[in-house]
C-alpha cells in the first residue's frame, strides 16, 4: 500500500479500484466541464499571508456548524450512488465522519437506506432532499429522518432539471445503470470491487425503492425519475418543504445574492454557496468566486456555508478567511471510499485537517473561529472590490 499524504493520492486509487462508470459519476462536470474545472483552479489564486515568530501551541479546529459541535467546520457532503464506489458506501462514510466528529449528510439518491444508515450509526446525521412533486412522498421522506433522529435537512434547490453530464451519458449511468461492452469489460477488471458487492444486499437506491409510488423494483426507477423533480419550484414551495419538516433547515445551491437574501428572508439556518461540483450549469461562477457577494448580503442574517471545489485543508481555510461558517467535501471523501472504504474516508479526513491546522498555524492564527481575509491575498480581479 502506498503512503498517503493528499487527497490526489486516494483519488489515484480510487480510479484503479472502481469500475468507471461510477468512478466518472463523481470526477466530472457538466457540458465542457468548465465550472467543475474552475471550482478548484479558482482557489488557486488565492494567495496566504505567512506569518512568522507567532505562538503556535494549542491550536484548535474546533467550531460549530448549525450549532452542532464538530471537530473541524467540514461537513461529508450529500452524494448520490455512494454505495456504488464501494459496497455499503454510505454507511461506512456515516461511521468514518460519526468517529471523526463532523457531520454526515445522506443523499436521498443514496444506496443504503435512511433506516441502513441510522442502524450502524450512534448519531444523528443530516440528510438531503431534492425538491419532488410528490407531497406524499415528501412527507414519508421528512416522516423516515425524524423516526432516524435526523438532526437536519439539506433541501437541495438546484436540480429541477438534470444538467447534460457528457460522461455519464457515453457509460450508460442510468437508473439503473444500461451496461455496455465496454462497461462490462471494464467491470471484469474490477473483481475485488464486484466481490464485495455481491456480499452485500444494498445496490439499488434503498430511499426510493418500495418507498416511492410505483417504484416496487430497480426496472421502474427511470420512469420515476423522469417525472419526480418539481419544475414548477418556486421560493414558495420551498416555504412549504422548510414547514413540512419543521426542523433545522440547509439550502443548498445558492449562487445569486437575491437568493441568499430570500432563503435568509425564509429562516433558514444555514445556505450553502454551491454550483452542485459544476455538475449542473456549466459556465456558472465557482463557488469560491461566488461567496464574497453573498457574505456581503445576507451578513449574519444566517448561516454561510460553501461547497464546490475543496480538495484540501487549504481549500477549507480559504474558504472560512473569506467568511464562510462552514465547508463541505463530496469528491474529497467519495475518493477515500472508493480507495480504501471506511478506513479511506477517515484518512480524507486526516489529511484535510492536518492541511487546514498546519497551515493556519503558518498563518499565524491558532482557533479557526479568528481566521478572517487578514491571511489571504487575494487577486485584484478576484469580485474586484473584495480584494485587499
Amino acid at each position: 500500500m502506498p503512503v498517503i499524504t493528499t487527497i490526489a493520492d486516494l483519488k489515484r486509487l480510487h480510479k484503479r479500484r472502481t469500475p468507471k462508470m461510477f468512478y466518472d459519476y463523481a470526477e466530472s462536470g457538466s457540458w465542457t466541464e468548465q465550472t467543475f474545472r474552475e471550482n478548484t483552479s479558482d482557489f488557486d489564486q488565492i494567495k496566504f499571508r505567512q506569518r512568522i515568530a507567532v505562538d503556535m501551541t494549542n491550536r484548535t479546529t474546533a467550531t460549530q456548524m448549525i450549532g452542532q459541535d464538530v471537530a473541524m467546520p467540514v461537513a461529508l457532503a450529500p452524494v448520490g450512488l455512494t454505495g456504488m464506489q464501494c459496497a455499503d458506501g454510505e454507511i461506512k462514510a456515516a461511521r468514518a465522519a460519526e468517529k471523526f466528529g463532523v457531520p454526515f449528510t445522506l443523499s436521498t439518491m443514496s444506496i443504503c437506506s435512511i433506516e441502513d444508515v441510522a442502524e450502524n450509526t450512534e448519531k444523528p446525521f443530516w440528510f438531503q432532499v431534492y425538491t419532488l412533486k410528490d407531497d406524499e412522498f415528501m412527507q414519508r421522506l421528512f416522516d423516515r429522518a425524524r423516526a432516524a433522529n435526523c438532526s437536519a435537512i439539506v433541501i437541495t434547490l438546484d436540480l429541477q432539471i438534470m444538467g447534460q453530464r457528457h460522461k455519464d451519458l457515453k457509460n450508460g449511468l442510468s437508473a439503473p445503470p444500461k451496461f455496455t461492452v465496454a462497461s462490462m469489460a471494464n467491470l471484469a477488471t474490477k473483481w475485488p470491487w464486484g466481490i464485495e458487492m455481491l456480499q452485500t444486499k444494498r445496490r439499488f437506491f434503498g430511499n426510493i425503492v418500495g418507498h416511492a409510488k410505483g417504484v416496487s423494483d430497480p426496472s421502474s426507477l427511470a420512469s420515476w425519475t423522469a417525472e419526480a423533480f418539481d419544475h414548477a419550484l418556486d421560493w414558495d414551495r420551498v416555504a412549504q418543504l422548510m414547514k413540512m419538516w419543521g426542523g433545522k433547515v440547509i439550502l443548498k445551491g445558492i449562487l445569486d445574492a437575491d437568493d441568499a437574501r430570500k432563503a435568509a428572508e425564509l429562516g433558514a439556518d444555514a445556505i450553502i454557496v454551491s454550483n452542485h461540483g459544476g455538475r449542473q450549469l456549466d459556465g456558472a461562477m465557482s463557488s469560491i468566486k461566488a461567496l464574497p457577494a453573498i457574505l456581503e448580503a445576507v451578513g449574519d442574517k444566517v448561516e454561510v456555508h460553501m461547497d464546490s471545489g475543496i480538495r484540501s485543508g487549504q481549500d477549507v481555510l480559504k474558504a472560512l478567511a473569506m467568511g464562510a461558517k462552514g465547508t463541505y467535501i463530496g469528491r474529497a471523501f467519495v475518493n477515500g471510499l472508493g480507495a480504501m472504504g471506511e478506513k479511506g474516508v477517515t484518512k480524507a479526513l486526516e489529511v484535510i485537517h492536518k492541511e487546514l491546522d498546519l497551515t493556519m498555524a503558518l498563518c499565524g492564527r491558532r482557533d479557526v473561529k479568528t481566521l478572517d481575509r487578514d491571511i489571504l491575498l487575494v487577486p485584484e480581479d478576484f469580485e474586484g472590490r473584495w480584494a485587499r
